[in-house]
């Protein structure tokens, strides 16, 4: 009979086979915020295209991008695709950050998850996988980002169908593990490697660390996994 694989199993054996990731590449929390925002519905390289064209123009803060125009932004990110939309949906964060917390993500850092995830989702095209990155790895929130590649590994191993809606598998991690700020980072980034390398819309399943055929028996590693 073939095993199906747990949460604490994927997370170790993705760990051992991957290492730590170290997420969200970004070297400043609104740096991190901005690439959340640019790499909807595109891949990282285009993101850090558009992310160095900002640099280099110096407008990578608030402020630069607040006074900037709607057409000089959308030049500066045109690599990420859909620059307009996403010029657009920039300048809505930046107008909430400004208007909420004087271009300031220390100030929103301050402010409790629950609330301020709420007002994220106000902000026009900030949906919850992108709320949640900008809470996860920009603002040091324990929240669980769920996407594609989360969806597709736990879908293909029998634990969630793939059509469950984003709090029921946000809820998965949620009431297994407490509060775990690490492993909620690792874990999320864990999933888009293995989704990018072997979980692809075509499997590679016979080389994916997750075959349970090609599996060492399993070590438990640093999560604290609750009892039922």
């Amino acid at each position: 009979m073939k095993k199906n694989l747990n949460l604490i199993d994927i997370y170790n054996t993705l760990y051992s086979f991957y290492g730590p990731q170290y997420w969200w590449p970004g070297d400043t929390p609104f740096e991190i915020a901005v690439g959340a925002i640019l790499t909807q519905n595109t891949n990282w390289g285009n993101v850090e295209k558009a992310i160095k064209n900002l640099k280099d123009a110096k407008a990578l803060s608030a402020k630069a991008m607040h006074e900037m125009t709607h057409n000089k932004l959308a030049s500066l990110i045109r690599p990420a695709g859909y620059f307009n939309i996403k010029a657009k949906r920039l300048k809505s964060f930046i107008d909430f950050l400004m208007d909420n917390y004087s271009g300031s993500m220390k100030r929103m850092k301050k402010e409790e998850r629950g609330p301020l995830r709420k007002k994220l989702l106000d902000v026009h095209g900030i949906g919850p996988e992108t709320a949640d990155s900008i809470l996860l790895y920009a603002l040091d929130k324990p929240v669980f980002v769920i996407d594609a590649y989360t969806k597709r590994v736990l879908s293909r191993h029998k634990i969630l169908d793939y059509n469950a809606s984003y709090d029921e598998y946000q809820n998965l991690f949620h009431k297994e593990w407490d509060e775990d700020l690490q492993l909620f980072n690792e874990f999320h980034a864990l999933f888009v490697m293995v989704g990018k390398d072997y979980c692809k819309p075509k499997p590679l399943c016979e080389k994916c660390p997750l075959n349970v055929s090609l599996q060492r028996p399993a070590k438990i590693g640093r999560v604290k996994y609750k009892s039922a």
